[in-house]
């Protein structure tokens, strides 16, 4: 007898959060279930495929090498899966993109909506995520595709170009930075910063930056959207530092100055993402073709 399916997908997120407990609680399931479940796995299979220590578990040799069997299988039944909801609702395809804030404000959906327009017969998913959330989701086979900023790990992945990305300061009109055309990223350190929460992948570069230059970084208020950034600054909590192109029409609606930071880091990459051993699907290479044959200026 085969092993089954949600046994192969608890023991794959158990090796991928190192705990037991945490993967029971991930896919709502008791702990006594869980260890039965990978007991059962371990007596299918002859061996024992965790070693469990205070901490949690860790795989054993034996684990170690069903581990990108399990995922390959997983990649393959998920695939299976969305393509037959797909037929059910009379669609032969069914993506689901991952893409992070940038990107959202900016142009996919634009380009997702082109893309359907051309392509009805393909149904798209789309969920908003931070860059780090992204690639841990593309490798899990949790979605297709995905779009982040680039400074992340991306071996397993299969890496395309998409957009380029501008960071620039979100200033009030009445502040002494507005009178300068571009502006240096040590002179905003002078002033308290409203900044997105901390899993974004801009809070961690502009702490990198700001280490570089000897001088500390005053986040003043985390907050999870770009709008909301520029409602602080408008409130007087700070200066912000955003992507220019989403921040564009955002913060001058509401009577807000740009200025865009002068240092080459401050000009950012956005990259397609998707796994190298994912199932063929011509649905998918039709989507990274559409969205990485834009303007990359």
């Amino acid at each position: 007898m085969l092993p089954d399916i949600d046994s192969l997908a608890l023991f794959v997120r158990a090796a991928e959060l190192r705990s037991l407990t945490l993967a029971a609680e991930a896919v709502h399931m008791s702990l006594g279930s869980a260890s039965r479940r990978i007991s059962l796995l371990e007596d299918r299979f002859k061996t024992v495929l965790f070693e469990r220590t205070p901490r949690g578990v860790a795989l054993t040799a034996a684990g170690a090498s069903l581990l990108p069997f399990a995922k390959s299988l997983l990649v393959q039944m998920n695939q299976m899966q969305a393509e037959m909801t797909a037929h059910e609702s009379g669609r032969k395809g069914a993506l689901v993109v991952l893409a992070n804030t940038s990107a959202m404000t900016e142009s996919l959906p634009r380009e997702l909506a082109t893309f359907s327009r051309s392509h009805p017969e393909i149904r798209l998913s789309v969920e908003e995520r931070w860059s780090a959330e992204i690639v841990r989701a593309i490798r899990a086979a949790e979605a297709d595709v995905g779009i982040v900023i680039e400074g992340h790990r991306m071996d397993g992945l299969e890496i395309l170009p998409y957009r380029t990305d501008d960071l620039a300061l979100v200033l009030p009109l009445s502040h002494p930075l507005t009178a300068l055309s571009d502006v240096a990223f040590q002179d905003a350190l002078d002033y308290d910063i409203v900044s997105l929460e901390g899993a974004s992948s801009l809070v961690g570069l502009l702490r990198e930056q700001a280490m570089f230059i000897g001088k500390p970084v005053n986040l003043h208020g985390k907050v999870r959207s770009f709008e909301a950034v520029c409602k602080m600054v408008q409130a007087g909590f700070g200066i912000g530092v955003l992507p220019f192109q989403a921040a564009d029409e955002l913060a001058t609606g509401i009577g807000l100055e740009l200025r865009r930071l002068r240092e080459p880091w401050a000009r950012r990459r956005m990259l397609l993402c998707a796994r190298k051993d994912r199932v063929p699907s011509k649905s998918l290479d039709l989507l990274l073709e559409h969205l990485s044959s834009g303007d990359l200026a």
